[in-house]
């Protein structure tokens, strides 16, 4: 007992602790709104997803449901345009009803045409009163601007006057892409339609509010471009680190006075 309470005493003596680290993450999100083009030209099939043949819709809500889930500390919002935007899931942390929201966008659903600019302004409505450091708008559309109430240039100044930045994307091959239809006879068979996408004014709605235009002419640039974004507007962490320690050194001076106590009663019991 005796050396047993020496070695506790040399080990108090070290001044041992005993503790736990905890690890605390501050994000700082951005707020982003996603609008997608879900006008009848949408369902050219010139994108490919596993190795067989799809719509541009269907490949379009696969990249973003990826660029979704690598954004767990943003608030994400979804507008749908053709002819007029359609606020299909307002700005939200719940990404698993976004999701669901995302997963429900079919071509058809509202009146056909492209409403670039009243897109913008949708978008634009949505993030003005919103605190986020950083409000963004991810365009993507494979058409020219036909429909609306707004011009997509007096729109993007709207975007420039509230700091918010558009992101553009054009969708689909450049000239003629296979495009279904149903026949007279009520057959779906596939065509060759002219693909129109207006470049030049994506371009400047970017320019114009200190994003980017991109052009995506299949699966993997498409995968790109919403990963440069991801990397381009990457959320802001700060990571703090907490440790609390107690020390061991009087539990361990006690149990060493705790055996020589007990051997110091043992030895005077066995004296005659």
């Amino acid at each position: 007992m005796r050396l047993a309470a020496i070695g506790l005493l040399i080990i108090a003596m070290a001044r041992p602790q005993w503790g736990n680290t905890k690890t605390e993450v501050e994000a700082s999100g951005i707020d982003i709104l996603l609008a997608v083009d879900v006008s009848g030209s949408m369902q050219a099939m010139d994108f490919e997803l596993k190795g067989r043949n799809v719509d541009r819709l269907t490949v379009v809500k696969a990249v973003v449901k990826k660029f979704i889930e690598e954004r767990p500390n943003d608030r994400i919002g979804l507008v749908a345009f053709a002819g007029r935007p359609y606020m299909v899931c307002p700005l939200t942390l719940d990404h698993d009803w976004l999701q669901l929201r995302l997963d429900s966008l079919e071509t058809g659903m509202i009146e056909d045409g492209t409403a670039i600019g009243s897109a913008i302004v949708a978008g634009v409505n949505r993030l003005r009163d919103q605190e986020a450091k950083s409000r963004i708008v991810i365009l993507l559309t494979d058409g020219v601007n036909n429909s609306g109430k707004a011009a997509p240039l007096t729109a993007a100044e709207a975007a420039e006057t509230m700091k918010i930045k558009v992101y553009t994307i054009g969708a689909g091959r450049r000239g003629v892409a296979p495009m279904p239809i149903i026949d007279q006879l009520g057959r779906k068979r596939m065509v060759r339609a002219q693909v129109d996408i207006d470049e030049k004014t994506l371009g400047k709605i970017a320019e114009m509010t200190g994003a980017r235009y991109f052009r995506a002419t299949d699966t993997k640039s498409l995968e790109k471009i919403y990963e440069e974004i991801n990397a381009m507007e990457a959320t802001t962490r700060k990571i703090k680190h907490f440790a609390r320690y107690r020390e061991l050194f009087s539990w361990l001076v006690f149990a060493a006075l705790v055996l020589l106590g007990v051997e110091l009663f043992v030895s005077r019991r066995r004296l005659p």
